[in-house]
């Protein structure tokens, strides 16, 4: 990964460095040309969520697995259809996409227990089963928070997906 490119924040350093292995692969670069919401890629979202679970993490002082944490919010969406195309049309896709995301990750990544729960239960309570672990309570959190933010263009939004773009280019 060529750092020098990369925004000179703690926080987007400490994720590039945990999650380096994900954010090289060519699958994770591919989610550049998945929109997510609004005119933020799902690239920039994953890595948004993974901004603010440390952020979150940091700011609440909870000690949590940290490359874990960075791993399996940078895969809460590691899905490769465009959900927004009626051709990919999956009428339960908030329901189905987290697990979809784990097979898919599962098939490039060996992943642990912490990885596994936080990428297949990011979306609780839309998933029924219980988060296990604090890092995945955090990343769900994060990403209803970035949802959000994303959604409606706010500039705190486009500020952290400026950051990420740069990721990983």
């Amino acid at each position: 990964m060529n750092y020098a490119r990369i925004p000179q924040d703690e926080t987007i350093l400490e994720m590039c460095q945990l999650g380096e292995d994900v954010l090289d692969s060519e699958q994770m670069q591919s989610l550049r040309n998945f929109t997510q919401h609004g005119s933020v890629t799902r690239y920039e979202h994953s890595l948004s969520v993974c901004y603010l679970a440390l952020r979150i993490a940091d700011r609440f002082k909870v000690q949590v697995d940290r490359r874990s944490m960075v791993r399996g919010a940078l895969l809460h969406d590691f899905y490769m259809y465009d959900w927004h195309d009626p051709k990919n049309l999956r009428p339960l896709h908030g329901f189905t996409h987290a697990k979809e995301a784990l097979h898919t990750a599962e098939k490039i990544f060996e992943l642990n227990e912490i990885e596994s729960d936080v990428i297949k239960k990011h979306m609780f309570p839309l998933n029924i089963a219980l988060p296990r672990y604090k890092e995945t309570v955090i990343v769900s959190l994060a990403d209803k928070i970035s949802a959000t933010l994303e959604s409606f263009h706010t500039v705190k939004a486009m500020r952290i997906a400026r950051m990420c773009r740069a990721v990983g280019a």
